[in-house]
């Protein structure tokens, strides 16, 4: 299987070589290739690999860093829409946090080609205030990735990035940037605005409670935005954000015929699950179910999985069938032990059924 740190391979660097030779005659390319292909290039994470071309590249680049970044420049283009290309604002983050104006330039292009909301991170951590005045300004800019890169930048847990402890305790000042962007038109922009807020939601709730509650029902983009950044209160059936989007806890919707293909299987395996739904009355309900699976130590941690959300109608019924797989995976190692099945509607259980993985 290929792993992601092979982005970096001998063909990108060979382009890369070929692309800065042309940009610039007096670069070294073969020196430059013989470099970074050293030693320890195969136990080199994604990032390592990306933090070393960075360094080979100022290393036989020999340029000051205005000249460099003029080099980068031309070449940049070239590696649009490749999640590799992030070297290139990764050379920004390691040689250009003494040089912010001309960084803040570099970054804003560079991520119109491959994203800058990795290298951004130091310089949010070198001057907060700077930094998010910068983030502001961005956030009304007319290149949607740009835009991206307001909210993305300023994410307080941003996946590969470094963490912002003072977003942590205290994520405030991110949302005047957050408010510039809640009628976006990029659905590539309010994803990230999304994400920024989930990524709220994780620390301080009430925050994001407020925020939806100021907000819900002036656009329909705001709405998409608000409703997929409530994703994890939802799932954790936060019972006031499931009465803003509409989903009573006091429903009259019942379950019935829940039942397990079988009562055990073998990790790498798989069981089916069904049931019955009947609605009483018109209303609308969220259907989720919850697998409480064995931990490495024997404890058990809860995943919540939407099923299905609609408009249910008064007297009608739905059958459910899902297949449950115990494949293992890069994000999930199963364990033997027992298990539990549980059905939610609108974030209240209705039935539960333990089964066995060996």
């Amino acid at each position: 299987m290929v792993e992601q740190r092979d982005i970096y391979n001998k063909h990108f660097i060979n382009k890369l070589a070929h692309s800065i030779e042309a940009a610039y005659s007096s670069f070294s390319k073969d020196a430059f290739i013989s470099g970074v292909f050293h030693a320890e290039w195969h136990n080199q994470s994604l990032k390592e690999r990306m933090r070393h071309i960075t360094t080979m590249l100022h290393k036989h680049l020999a340029l000051d860093y205005h000249r460099a970044l003029a080099v980068l420049y031309k070449v940049a283009p070239e590696f649009k829409g490749q999640l590799a290309g992030i070297t290139f604002p990764d050379y920004v983050e390691q040689y250009g946090l003494n040089e912010w104006e001309m960084s803040m330039d570099a970054l804003a292009f560079f991520t119109t080609y491959s994203t800058s909301e990795f290298a951004v991170r130091p310089f949010l951590l070198k001057d907060q205030k700077r930094m998010m005045e910068q983030f502001l300004t961005w956030s009304t800019h007319e290149n949607e990735h740009v835009r991206r890169l307001a909210s993305e930048g300023c994410r307080p847990r941003l996946p590969w990035g470094i963490s912002i402890p003072s977003f942590k305790q205290d994520p405030r000042p991110v949302f005047p940037v957050l408010n510039n962007l809640l009628q976006d038109s990029s659905l590539y922009v309010r994803k990230s605005v999304a994400n920024n807020l989930n990524d709220i939601s994780k620390t301080h709730p009430d925050l994001l409670l407020t925020f939806t509650e100021a907000n819900l029902n002036k656009h329909p983009h705001t709405d998409w935005i608000l409703k997929h950044a409530c994703r994890t209160l939802l799932k954790n059936g936060h019972p006031k954000v499931l009465q803003l989007f509409g989903f009573d806890q006091n429903h009259q919707v019942t379950i019935s015929n829940f039942q397990l293909s079988a009562p055990e299987t073998a990790i790498g395996g798989s069981l089916t699950f069904q049931f019955d739904l009947y609605g009483e009355t018109e209303e609308k309900i969220r259907i989720e179910y919850a697998v409480d699976y064995v931990k490495s130590r024997g404890n058990r941690t809860r995943k919540v999985f939407k099923l299905a959300e609609f408009q249910v109608k008064k007297y009608s019924s739905k059958h459910y069938e899902r297949k449950l797989s115990f494949k293992n995976l890069s994000t999930r190692t199963h364990y033997s032990g027992v298990h539990t099945l549980t059905i939610l509607i609108n974030g209240i259980e209705m039935g539960s059924l333990d089964f066995h993985l060996q």
